[in-house]
């Protein structure tokens, strides 16, 4: 697992500010806000929500697969399909639980940065700084990204299922490719909810 750097701390409370002047803790707001804003939309950050993702996406499908092998040994009275199905029902939840798990964490870590960037925008205003600190680009690239998944995994959700033919396809398969999908959605939700606003410095607003 990818060791993540520790938060910052919260500004000091008013009575033990040991700041020289304005311009001294105008600095050190700058600095401690220029780290989380990475931690929120870094690439660094991105990364890590769509290796999750991915490892969630890989997991899920090792369970459909496992779905679709029991329905063939139904079928056929075929044990070697039972045992193949336990086996990469096995797989999958090693790989799916941990990864949902990480996702998890991921979001409540991002739920303590948000926290933090607004306490510490709240120090005092600084629009020259927080100009330099809202990362357009990088918010640009996350939109996109979480744009083309999530449209990617609603297509899933809608043409599996509506595309499925009684007597042709599985309910292990259809539930393989909306698994899928809803990964694939969820994940475009969450790169989405904060590159727009972190472009527009909603730390200070």
């Amino acid at each position: 697992m990818p060791r993540r750097a520790p938060l910052p701390p919260p500004p000091p409370p008013v009575e033990i500010r040991t700041w020289t002047g304005r311009e001294a803790m105008l600095a050190d707001r700058a600095v401690v806000l220029g780290e989380l804003v990475k931690m929120h939309v870094g690439p660094g950050r991105l990364g890590l929500l769509w290796m999750w993702a991915a490892l969630a996406a890989i997991g899920w499908s090792l369970v459909g697969t496992g779905i679709i092998m029991f329905e063939q040994a139904i079928d056929l009275v075929d044990f070697v399909s039972v045992i193949g199905g336990i086996v990469s029902l096995v797989i999958g939840a090693a790989v799916l639980i941990p990864a949902v798990a990480f996702l998890c964490l991921g979001v409540s870590r991002d739920r303590k940065v948000r926290t933090l960037l607004t306490a510490w925008g709240a120090l005092a205003r600084d629009p020259e700084r927080d100009r330099r600190l809202r990362m357009p680009e990088m918010s640009l690239i996350w939109l996109l990204l979480s744009f083309g998944l999530g449209a990617v995994g609603l297509a899933l959700c809608v043409i599996g299922p509506a595309s499925a033919r009684p007597g042709r396809d599985t309910y292990g398969l259809v539930a393989l490719v909306v698994g899928v999908g809803m990964v694939a959605w969820l994940t475009a939700l969450i790169g989405a909810v904060r590159p727009w606003r972190t472009a527009a410095g909603w730390w200070v607003s």
